[in-house]
């Protein structure tokens, strides 16, 4: 059974920094593209970041500058390190686990981040 479980989402100020975490489970997380997204509510589902197979990074125009993607295949954890947070970054966060090779697409629960002003 695949898992994917975010950790680290909870309330910060304006300013401020969270650290979320994604621990994947049932798949080798070093197969696959990872990515963070977030939807606010009452919205769609959109990027956050991603990074690839080989380490190569991508980021949403909103968050350039202030996010870092990373992962540790030894840990099969993908990691979400989010600086200069805004009240607009509220939402929930998802980790994905994308896999053309495998055919696969898989989701965390999600964690809910707050930014207070």
């Amino acid at each position: 059974q695949v898992q994917l479980v975010e950790s680290g989402g909870g309330l910060a100020q304006a300013g401020g920094s969270l650290r979320l975490s994604c621990a994947a489970s049932g798949i080798s997380a070093r197969a696959y593209n990872m990515g963070w997204y977030l939807q606010a509510p009452g919205k769609q589902r959109e990027l956050v970041a991603t990074i690839d197979i080989g380490g190569s990074t991508d980021y949403a125009d909103s968050v350039k500058g202030r996010f870092t993607i990373s992962r540790d295949n030894t840990k099969n954890t993908v990691y979400l390190q989010m600086n200069s947070l805004k009240p607009e970054d509220t939402a929930v966060y998802y980790c994905n686990a994308k896999s053309s090779f495998y055919s696969n697409n898989f989701w965390g629960q999600g964690t809910q981040v707050t930014v207070s002003s």
